[in-house]
């Protein structure tokens, strides 16, 4: 980068602070918030070129956090496991930031250096376990890696092909930086769920338990969208863009139905929060030795009379 104004280098560095809605950028020097490495006032006018360094804080937009009760499963000084609700995100990031679950627990215990061991999707509830202790956090983190936590999760979805118990979902996967979905592509698979108990529910919907064994991003979302079998109120990978399955992008029954599912239309309706729950978690503590099960008290929403298991 050539030398020019701190001012003018940062605004083609990061065009967003001259975004109408931020804080005037001259404004922010003249009061200071720019700083070098050693906290010291940086003046809009002063020459920067390679090697220097501008230090400032990103500005939030205005965010509204409706007061949400934050379910604790399990709290000790290694753990604290939440049962997230729907549409809350793990990480801070984007439009969601004091909402998220980390900023909120932080805020409710003190805890600033609570760290999530793992992550569900903002729109999935269920399960979420955060360390404590910055020393500890890597073991934990390791037991995800490695395989070792056995994860349950139960979704429904509206099958346009059958889904049978003890099927095995082995696919390549790919989330490219930037983009939102997530892609399966040919190759060797680096993604495996096992489907456990599947239920036929009434209205043509399906209750399927899933284990999955590995943790791709938005790993269950996709595999079941790309066999037919979106889960419900699924904006990415649901039956408004349905990803071709053996028969075609209309499956066997033709684009009929109001999705081009072939069913008739949820009494839902457009707000359905999705319909994945991480339902639980179970592994053996690598500090403690202690084996932990934690299981979430939440429900899906569904019809519950006239189930039959498939």
């Amino acid at each position: 980068m050539p030398a020019a104004p701190a001012l003018d280098a940062l605004q083609a560095r990061f065009p967003a602070l001259a975004d109408l809605q931020a804080t005037d950028l001259a404004a922010r020097f003249a009061r200071g918030d720019v700083v070098d490495a050693e906290g010291r006032p940086w003046a809009a006018a002063a020459t920067v070129g390679p090697g220097d360094e501008l230090w400032f804080h990103r500005e939030l937009r205005d965010e509204e956090v409706p007061h949400v009760e934050l379910s604790i499963l399990h709290h000790d000084e290694h753990l604290l496991v939440l049962d997230k609700p729907h549409d809350m995100a793990t990480m801070p990031r984007g439009a969601h930031v004091l909402s998220s679950a980390l900023v909120r627990l932080r805020r409710a215990t003190g805890i600033s250096a609570l760290v999530p061991l793992h992550r569900l999707d903002r729109r999935t509830a269920g399960v979420l376990a955060f360390g404590i202790r910055p020393e500890e956090r890597a073991a934990y983190q390791q037991l995800f890696a490695r395989g070792e936590v056995a994860k349950v999760y139960e979704a429904r979805v509206r099958p346009r092909h059958v889904l049978r118990e003890g099927d095995v979902l082995l696919d390549h996967l790919l989330k490219r930086q930037g983009e939102l979905r997530t892609q399966v592509l040919a190759g060797e698979p680096n993604a495996e769920t096992r489907v456990g108990e599947v239920v036929q529910e009434t209205g043509g919907t399906v209750g399927v338990t899933l284990h999955p064994l590995t943790g791709r991003t938005h790993q269950l979302r996709v595999q079941l969208s790309s066999r037919g079998a979106p889960i419900l109120g699924d904006d990415l990978y649901g039956p408004a863009d349905p990803a071709p399955g053996p028969d075609g992008p209309d499956g066997p029954d033709g684009p009929d139905g109001p999705d081009g599912s072939g069913l008739p239309a949820l009494p839902d309706g457009p707000h359905l929060p999705l319909q994945l729950l991480a339902r639980s978690l179970a592994f053996r503590d690598p500090v403690t030795g202690t084996e932990h099960f934690f299981e979430s008290g939440r429900t899906l929403r569904g019809p519950t009379p006239g189930q039959d298991q498939l």
